[in-house]
């Protein structure tokens, strides 16, 4: 994409920024750099609960992570091949960058950031769909915020987002089955290794109803066999 198509929208941001409080400033400042760890306490909580859910949650929770790097290399990749310089560098007449400009060979297009939370939020809503108004608010944040502080362009975190997320939503499609097949492998292993990475699950709670009720049934029978 031509980098002249959003700098206007560039500069309107950064003066943005400039014209805001000293704490929002920090503020972002910390957000865009430290922001990402956020998905990954969602993407540990998210592995810890799915322990003692079924192998299904399971094999989800472990694709989140891994569905976020298979974005971000993506977008390394594309990021090596298009190699645009930031804005921060080359737009002119725009507002000073609140953070330091990333130097030359540190390319623009995408923002790695930017993919990397629209990959983690697609991976955790299809995890746990109940967590989309949570992390899509995050990752478009995180998204503004290399704007707002000026080290990208509105068009690197626009495609970022989208880059992330359409990877992110592939590889969990296309690994889900093999992902479940290996949960359901791990935890009937037996391992202790296994049991404290895929935890007891739902299926000894199922193996404990089922026999439950057979042995009901059984106690039910003989009381009829009695009665005759």
């Amino acid at each position: 994409m031509d980098s002249s198509a959003t700098a206007p929208l560039y500069r309107d941001i950064t003066d943005f920024a400039h014209d805001m409080p000293s704490w929002v400033q920090h503020l972002a400042e910390i957000w865009t750099e430290l922001g990402l760890l956020v998905f990954g306490v969602l993407f540990i909580t998210g592995w810890w609960r799915a322990r003692r859910a079924d192998e299904t949650a399971l094999a989800l929770a472990v694709l989140a992570p891994l569905a976020t790097a298979f974005a971000y290399v993506c977008s390394e990749v594309l990021k090596s091949v298009v190699d645009e310089e930031r804005p921060c560098r080359t737009v002119v007449g725009a507002a000073a960058s609140l953070v330091p400009c990333p130097p030359t060979g540190d390319w623009s297009f995408p923002s790695n950031h930017s993919a990397i939370a629209g990959a983690a939020a697609v991976a955790l809503a299809i995890a746990r769909p109940r967590l989309a108004w949570l992390t899509v608010p995050l990752a478009l944040l995180m998204a503004f915020s290399r704007v707002f502080v000026g080290v990208h362009y509105p068009h690197d975190v626009a495609v970022g987002l989208l880059l992330g997320a359409a990877v992110s939503a592939a590889v969990v499609a296309v690994l889900y089955r093999p992902a479940r097949s290996l949960a359901r492998t791990v935890r009937g292993s037996g391992a202790p290794a296994a049991a404290l990475v895929s935890g007891p699950g739902r299926s000894t709670e199922r193996s404990t109803g089922t026999a439950g009720r057979s042995r009901r049934r059984g106690r039910g029978s003989r009381r009829r066999g009695g009665r005759h």
